[in-house]
């Protein structure tokens, strides 16, 4: 198994190319293979002739050549040895696909642990620099802000065949592991947020592609319980980031350093662990980057030039005004012109931005109000944790029942099927919004704010999870297009609101509730947006079916 990872993986590639396919070699580079009957030089022809036995044999030998001449035109698209395929990534065996799973996990929460782990150290940086607590708070929305911009260029870079997705994702990890030094060694605020907004641009592999490369090995059927079980790791990372970043900022700062600079060295020191056992361990997984590779070296090993693949056929047809359409236009296209994107686009972004606004309310909360020490504080986020696991562990066995089951078994299987989970996410949304912010108060035990806190993140976990999977379904065909709309909108959103959120809790607040109206807020918000799913559960089918991009 790691034999085959290591052969099929970033650096395994490049050395098998730059050995002359001595190192590293796969099946049809080994001495004695057999190449298939289908791939040689003249096969068409000979079944061809083989079809016009016991028929007229009175044909002239120049019409034989006339025949081995126009077939020999023809492309042989390469395709896998059978359904059984060993190389076909949806057949690798179980335990082969759950090391996968676990590698894109790490990577993913190895990446966006770095989104909030500068926040423990923002008092640092706004004495540094002599700045307020807005622009102090700028590094955080930098990044995420950066994440959203990052798919619409990267992205649809992993769907082609020439490039694939492990070139993508170990490369941007690569410059995402040395930007980390020049943030580490930041002289300026300035300097600080460009810097963070180019890492979050490379970051941005592992959130908006890591899902795809879920879906290259899980069959139809578990695609929702395996988008779950990815997710489960993604949303845990910016979670993790302020536990993380609180330990290094108070055992880091001794000797007279700045101990705000140890999150962005310990950022180099997991990202570069990543880079140096995913650039040797993560395969390729794209079934169209596997053939297109499959047909280069069955052309070599053959000289038939007629031999393609699927992906050289699509990459001969891109021009380069169609591939800025697809990279630019078109996902701002699909969420102006389809309400269902639109709406479900801003609602993803609601939830999404009410993590990030929290990352200025629990300092609030725990530090202001109970009193609590920076590295307890950064252990409250466990609270998000504990709530996300909750959420996956209703999720996962309701989709087994109602999708995979279902599937299984040959029926039929709606979008809006989706939307009963989904309504039931938005709903303990705005109740855990309500218990954080009036259980807030320093006569009421601590324990309040976290148990609100962990019913929202059962909410976000699932609310993501089913308009994600509803979005995946009715969109099918422009599924690249949707979610980087999707990841730019909420990313931009969610981005910007840490910047007023302590000011929204400080002047809405009162001495014995600081949050609690700043909380209302967002949790009239949610309240209003649970009419989304609600009105998609019962419209959904008309909505898809006057749309000009839905399935």
């Amino acid at each position: 198994m790691i034999h085959t990872f290591i052969n099929n993986s970033f650096w395994g590639v490049i050395l098998n190319r730059v050995s002359g396919h001595k190192l590293f070699t796969q099946k049809e580079e080994f001495p004695g293979y057999e190449v298939p009957e289908k791939y040689l030089p003249g096969y068409k022809d000979i079944t061809e002739l083989k079809q016009e036995e016991g028929g007229e044999d009175g044909g002239s030998s120049s019409s034989n050549e006339d025949t081995e001449k126009d077939l020999g035109n023809d492309e042989i698209i390469v395709s896998w040895d059978g359904e059984d395929d060993p190389e076909n990534p949806y057949n690798w065996p179980f335990h082969r696909k759950l090391l996968l799973l676990g590698e894109v996990a790490f990577l993913t929460v190895s990446i966006y642990v770095g989104s909030s782990i500068s926040t423990p150290g923002e008092e640092e940086i706004m004495a540094k620099f002599n700045i307020d607590q807005t622009i102090a708070t700028l590094p955080l929305t930098m990044f995420v802000v950066g994440y959203g911009f990052g798919p619409m260029f990267l992205s649809p870079m992993t769907e082609n065949a020439a490039i694939g997705r492990t070139s993508v994702y170990i490369i941007t990890l690569f410059i995402f592991f040395i930007l980390q030094i020049p943030t580490a060694l930041s002289t300026s605020i300035t300097g600080l947020c460009v810097l963070r907004f180019i890492a979050g641009f490379f970051a941005s592999p592992a959130l908006a592609t890591g899902g795809a490369t879920i879906g290259d090995i899980i069959t139809f059927p578990y695609i929702p319980i395996g988008l779950a079980s990815w997710a489960f790791g993604g949303v845990m990372g910016p979670s993790l980031g302020p536990l993380i970043g609180a330990v290094l900022v108070v055992r880091g700062g001794h000797d007279g350093y700045e101990s705000w600079r140890w999150p962005f060295w310990f950022m180099a020191i997991i990202s570069g662990t990543c880079f140096l056992v995913l650039g040797w361990t993560l395969p390729e997984t794209y079934g169209k980057t596997i053939l297109y590779r499959k047909a280069e070296r069955l052309r070599k090993l053959t000289g038939n030039q007629n031999i393609t693949s699927e992906g050289h056929i699509e990459n001969s047809k891109l021009t380069p005004r169609e591939l800025a359409i697809d990279l630019l236009w078109r996902p701002i296209q699909i969420t102006l012109l389809e309400p269902m994107v639109l709406a479900t686009n801003l609602y993803i972004a609601l939830v999404y931005s009410v993590m990030y606004i929290w990352f200025e309310a629990f300092p609030i909360v725990f530090v202001d109000i109970h009193h609590f020490t920076l590295i307890e504080m950064g252990a409250t986020y466990v609270s998000i944790m504990i709530g996300v696991a909750t959420g996956a562990a209703i999720y996962v066995p309701y989709m087994y029942h109602k999708f995979t089951k279902v599937v299984l078994k040959g029926g039929e299987f709606a979008p809006e099927k989706f939307l009963p989970m989904a309504i039931f996410g938005a709903i303990c949304m705005p109740v855990g919004i309500f218990i954080f912010g009036w259980t807030s108060s320093p006569n009421i035990h601590w324990i309040g704010p976290l148990i609100g806190g962990s019913i929202y993140a059962i909410g976000m976990f699932i609310i993501f999870q089913t308009l994600f999977n509803y979005l995946a379904f009715s969109f099918f065909r422009f599924l690249a297009s949707v979610f980087a709309s999707n990841a730019l909108f909420r990313s931009v959103i969610a981005g910007c609101f840490p910047l007023f959120g302590r000011p929204l809790f400080i002047n809405l607040g009162s001495e014995r509730f600081p949050v609690g109206w700043g909380s209302s807020v967002l949790g009239f918000i949610a309240v209003a947006m649970i009419s989304i799913p609600v009105y998609f559960y019962y419209n959904g089918h008309q909505l898809r079916a006057r749309s000009r991009y839905a399935n």
